[in-house]
């Protein structure tokens, strides 16, 4: 990766610097010695790699730059040392690369590396955002969140509300399962075929409303969605999105809460600093009247006003005159009999 040029600044501001910064053996015994309180790398579980912060809550909730901190422990954890060139050998104490190994490639002192890790440092320019992102493989759903929190923005948490108009394309599209959530991923409308295809959400005692919670809280998830780990990974990295995007809103934080305490899987992953932003693709389904599905899906948004996360909805659909298609029809006319059973 080409290295940034370097410049020397306040602790507010990014400080970058070449040979002023000391050699690496100078800056790794600042922070063995001096600095080993203030967060360095640790193996008695104070200073945790695994982006959670200990008795204190969750990284990535409420406090934008603590999030920071967390999500860039939790990706440099991901990031082996022979990836980027380092032999890694089995002394390590350290999952994936130290601070000063990252610092070294994104080309920035690790003093400051070590203030963005504590919170400490604010205003990193894009330069060094970007010379981090490269470090750290980081695509572009993940650097994007990188810059979110990095604004250290505080907006309110949108209240996008189901308009007649949504509902009515909704209730058009009655030969494709459709459904909308909101930023918690709380699915908040949906037409007949859309809510029986993913565990008969119009009936309030089959599944809870929140796709998070389904997932991760009911096992009859797991039935539903064959590729259970990769839905689950899609809901935590969504949620991650939204908590940097609004770390005031009061309900994701205790959305975000809850799965933790009551699920090792959700404090795994979310652990991992995993970033997802929907997309389209192909997912795979089971469902009682037809068995195994695989779809294709969009995910379509719907602003709350200019500028602002609304809703997304997402459609499913099968190429004309597939086996999908015509299973997709069989699950329509069960629906509209009300003989549909999970």
């Amino acid at each position: 990766m080409d290295r940034v040029d370097h410049l020397q600044r306040t602790d507010d501001v990014d400080d970058r610097t070449g040979n002023g910064g000391g050699t690496a053996r100078d800056r790794t015994d600042r922070i063995d010695g001096a600095d080993r309180t203030a967060g360095t790398d640790r193996t008695d579980g104070t200073d945790r790699a695994d982006g959670i912060g200990g008795s204190d809550g969750i990284d990535g909730i409420g406090d934008p730059r603590r999030a920071l901190g967390g999500f860039l422990r939790a990706r440099r954890g991901r990031v082996a040392p022979e990836q980027v060139g380092i032999a890694g050998g089995r002394r390590r104490r350290v999952r994936g690369l130290r601070r000063e190994e990252l610092a070294q490639l994104a080309g920035i002192s690790v003093d400051y590396y070590v203030r963005l890790e504590q919170g400490r440092a604010t205003q990193p320019s894009p330069e060094v955002l970007d010379a981090l992102a490269g470090a750290l493989g980081l695509d572009t759903a993940e650097r994007r969140h990188l810059g979110t929190l990095a604004e250290a923005r505080r907006d309110p948490a949108p209240r996008p509300r189901v308009s007649p108009l949504l509902r009515r394309i909704l209730d058009a599209l009655e030969q494709f399962p459709a459904f909308a959530t909101n930023h918690r991923l709380d699915v908040v409308a949906w037409n007949g075929l859309g809510a029986e295809l993913i565990g008969g959400l119009a009936d309030p005692g089959r599944r809870d409303p929140n796709n998070a919670r389904y997932l991760f809280l009911d096992p009859a998830a797991r039935k539903v969605h064959p590729d259970w780990a990769d839905r689950a990974a899609e809901a935590v990295g969504q949620l991650r999105v939204a908590a940097g995007r609004y770390p005031d809103d009061a309900e994701l934080a205790a959305l975000v809460a809850g799965l933790s305490a009551h699920s090792a899987e959700f404090r795994r992953i979310w652990a991992s600093g995993e970033v997802v932003m929907c997309a389209a693709g192909r997912k795979r389904l089971w469902h009682a009247a037809t068995g195994p599905l695989t779809l294709d899906f969009e995910a379509l948004q719907v602003p709350a006003a200019p500028g602002e996360q609304g809703l997304v909805v997402h459609v499913f659909s099968a190429e004309e005159g597939s086996e999908e298609a015509a299973a997709l029809a069989r699950l329509a006319t069960a629906v509209a009999a009300g003989t549909a059973v999970v």
